[in-house]
């Protein structure tokens, strides 16, 4: 990667979950238009499977409504099918898929219920 991640942290919304002096995981994400984009999400190798994805992807939601989103979009590698799984269980739809950059990517989106 050769992103200068000052400028990530500038120019996006990007929040850490910690827990002590422990980094369990990261969001990176970016509004829109009505929308927001999840740029990246990562989990901790040793926290997999002890529902900080769920934590994050709730907060992401949380986030978008608070900013007035109506939908979140995001893109994935098409090898990561487990995390394709795990969007659409949390009510991702695929919207189309593409090679961007060099990558065969899928392009997802959920619609959010604004309050």
């Amino acid at each position: 990667m050769l992103d200068d991640y000052r400028q990530v942290v500038a120019d996006t919304h990007t929040f850490v979950l910690e827990e002590g002096a422990d980094l369990l995981g990261v969001l990176v994400m970016s509004l829109e238009d009505a929308g927001l984009l999840l740029i990246n999400i990562a989990v901790q190798p040793r926290y997999k499977g002890k529902g900080i994805g769920k934590i994050l992807m709730a907060f992401c939601e949380r986030h978008a409504l608070r900013n007035g989103c109506d939908a979140i979009r995001l893109y994935t590698h098409e090898l990561m099918t487990e995390n394709i799984a795990i969007y659409k269980k949390l009510g991702y739809q695929e919207t189309r898929r593409a090679s961007e950059n060099g990558f065969a990517r899928v392009f997802m989106r959920k619609a959010l219920s604004v309050r």
